[in-house]
């Protein structure tokens, strides 16, 4: 190759890395903007919090299934097609989201909306995490940590600027007399880093993946995920899907919804076990697999509640609560640009472990800090610890499993987003459920009967505070429940240090496992080995 078809080699892939990096930014964007209207949206529509909590859901689970979907078929359709997918999705979104509304059913219009950006946002990341591995093959957990740094910079810019817009923002005051700017306008901004993407994506040829490069075919693909990662996989998509449907049809359908969830299943299970030959599934992988389910809870499924704590204080002093969640975001934002250099000194696993420790000590400071210093502090130190979770695990998988291809490393990223919602943030709620009842029948325990109610969950019954019961207490006494209801979402989080625990006995696993083969080494499909200092390996594909 020529010293002038080189450079513009070099050239394409850094336009091709930096328009992922938008458009990875772009699903945050639009992602902390449809969080920070919601309350918007349900007073102008008059909402219930189900419904609320309903519109939430949808922006989550499409993108799971789009993601893991995406990655069978990906590499024969072209990462460019299922960009342009994507563009779509994310522009389609906006319009459906502020024009729909004014025509149609305003709830059904706006859950469509959310529903498509989902889609859009699972489309890029199935896309940008393969592209990268395979423009980085020496590299491959320094650039995906990086990659990733698009998510927390797209929460902090698409944050500033939504409370810019909000009544006493700078951009409100400049342009509105002080007074919020209407949904809409805020809606509009997805917009602009969904053209930016758009645009640079326009100039940019993708690369070959680094498993069709190899030569490897889509069943060897798949018998890398095999039967193992199907059931896994499967199991939570038609977990979350039969809760969505319960939702719609009501707990009278539950019954039929179940048999339905596990007749599809087994037919899933069944019918790709015997086109892979009923291959398990690499076994390191389906064991890397299952850790994102606690991995996913701890970096994504704690941080409403840690922003939840904070919000009262925040208020207090006359802050935005949104600035809790840019504080964080930033400090993951530019820790992430650095994890090339921490990876070289310690490996990709000793940073997982590393992270797991230090998210264990953040979750326990927290849950018995107080006061806002403090609670900065501590949330300062769980940032620290979260922030290498997700894209070092990519990078992981991307190592030792490149037969899988972008089946293999977006399904880690897919299971992780449906643990937290079928398993993670379940759990999460029942620590803190029962936490609370067991707080106010030690503190209050006159009126305990009085504002307490017996739930299910899956495991049985348990006892969880009734709000409505609450709100018929006397005011006083409202007070001190909500007093100690706020204690008990603190020391409850104590118990959620249970999830980096357990990644931390598995990381030590892992690191004992390599150490019996002579150390960390990633696997390599052609062409030469991987730079052990690097902890990579891989082959560079060739452009289309």
């Amino acid at each position: 190759m020529s010293a002038t078809a080189n450079e513009t080699s070099q050239a394409n892939d850094k336009l091709l890395f930096w328009a992922s990096f938008v458009a990875i930014m772009t699903t945050a964007f639009g992602f902390i903007i449809r969080a920070l209207i919601l309350d918007e949206l349900k007073t102008d529509f008059d909402w219930t919090e189900t419904q609320k909590g309903e519109i939430f859901g949808v922006g989550l689970y499409p993108f799971s299934i789009s993601i893991i979907l995406f990655s069978l078929v990906i590499d024969r359709i072209g990462y460019k097609t299922a960009m342009y997918f994507a563009f779509v999705c994310h522009t389609l979104s906006a319009i459906v989201t502020i024009f729909a509304p004014q025509m149609f059913n305003p709830y059904w219009s706006i859950y469509l909306g959310t529903f498509i950006v989902a889609l859009g946002n699972g489309t890029v990341e199935a896309v940008a995490n393969p592209v990268v591995a395979t423009l980085f093959p020496k590299e491959k957990t320094k650039w995906l940590n990086i990659l990733h740094a698009g998510w927390p910079g797209g929460l902090v810019l698409g944050g500033i600027i939504t409370i810019m817009l909000d009544t006493n923002g700078l951009i409100a005051k400049i342009f509105n007399a002080g007074q919020a700017l209407p949904w809409q306008v805020k809606v509009t901004l997805l917009l602009l880093p969904t053209f930016a993407y758009g645009f640079m994506m326009l100039f940019c040829k993708f690369p070959v993946s680094e498993r069709v490069a190899a030569g490897v075919s889509d069943r060897d693909m798949m018998k890398e995920f095999g039967i193992g990662g199907a059931l896994i996989a499967g199991f939570l998509i038609y977990s979350e899907l039969g809760r969505v449907a319960i939702a719609f049809a009501g707990e009278d359908f539950e019954m039929t919804i179940s048999i339905i969830k596990w007749i599809a299943l087994a037919v899933t299970v069944i019918g790709f076990g015997a086109y892979v030959g009923f291959a398990i599934g690499r076994p390191l992988f389906l064991f890397m697999l299952l850790i994102m389910i606690p991995l996913a809870t701890t970096e994504l499924g704690t941080d409403s509640w840690i922003t939840s704590l904070m919000e009262p204080q925040m208020k207090a002093e006359g802050f935005h609560p949104g600035w809790v969640l840019i504080y964080t975001s930033t400090i993951m934002m530019i820790l992430r640009f650095f994890a090339g250099s921490i990876v070289h000194r310690i490996s990709p696993l000793g940073l997982l472990a590393a992270s797991s420790v230090i998210a264990i000590i953040g979750l326990l400071f927290l849950s018995r800090s107080d006061g806002l210093f403090m609670i900065f502090a501590a949330a300062t130190i769980y940032g620290f610890g979260k922030s290498f979770f997700w894209p070092t695990m990519l990078g992981v998988v991307a190592e030792q499993s490149p037969k899988g291809g972008a089946l293999t490393l977006n399904a880690c990223g897919g299971v992780g987003m449906l643990g937290v919602g079928v398993v993670g943030a379940v759990f999460l709620g029942y620590i803190q459920d029962t936490t609370t009842d067991q707080q106010i029948a030690k503190e209050m325990p006159a009126i305990h009967k009085q504002v307490t109610t017996e739930k299910k969950w899956t495991f049985g019954k348990y006892e969880a505070l009734d709000q409505e019961k609450v709100n018929e207490l006397p005011k006083a006494e409202q007070e001190e429940v909500e007093k100690v209801v706020n204690q008990s979402k603190k020391s409850a989080l104590a118990t959620v240090a249970i999830f980096p625990g357990i990644m931390l006995v598995c990381y030590i696993i892992l690191i004992l496992y390599f150490m019996s083969k002579g150390g960390y080494q990633a696997e390599v499909l052609t062409g030469h080995g991987a730079e052990d200092d690097k902890f990579t390996g891989g082959v560079e594909g060739p452009v289309e």
